[in-house]
């Protein structure tokens, strides 16, 4: 599939940048189930930028593994920003990586809602000083929602690190 392709390429200059600023990355995944660690964890040399990843793919082990509180949860739903900012800082705190991706959503067929219709996901990005998130509405089929939503977060997570660079 050609968007396999894309998130290879996007881990590529991720782990570049990653490698070049001497950091380490920790991802924390519900929809993606370990896509963006898997894509990073392909390539070759990858133990010298990528910390670990955090399936959490339940509520629980969103709140057991990186600390994202259930009244948060309960409060805004697991697919929010709130949730994804929590899950961003929670992979952080639980690591020892400076920068850190979040994907929360709702990948389909089913389990849409009006308000969360299928395909909406939320993302955050962290550095120990600031944490940005983001909702988007991705179309396609569950395959082409989760691809789609990996090259986000790895696309949100080069822009963190231009940014640090500046």
């Amino acid at each position: 599939m050609a968007t396999d392709s894309v998130v290879h390429q996007l881990a590529i200059r991720v782990g570049n940048k990653l490698h070049d600023g001497r950091l380490m990355l920790a991802t924390a995944e519900s929809c993606t189930g370990g896509m963006v660690a898997a894509a990073i964890t392909d390539i070759s040399g990858s133990s010298g930028w990528f910390e670990r990843g955090f399936v959490t793919y339940s509520n629980l082990a969103k709140s057991e593994m990186i600390g994202v509180p259930a009244e948060l949860i309960d409060k805004h739903g697991a697919v929010s920003e709130p949730v994804a900012r929590a899950m961003a800082e929670g992979a952080l705190r639980n690591s020892r990586a400076q920068v850190s991706l979040s994907i929360t959503g709702v990948a389909g067929p089913g389990g849409g809602t009006p308000e969360k219709p299928v395909g909406m996901v939320s993302f955050g990005w962290s550095n120990r000083l600031h944490t940005s998130v983001e909702t988007l509405v991705f179309k396609g089929d569950r395959e082409q929602i989760r691809a789609q939503a990996a090259a986000h977060a790895l696309r949100g997570l080069l822009a963190l690190l231009d940014e640090k660079e500046r």
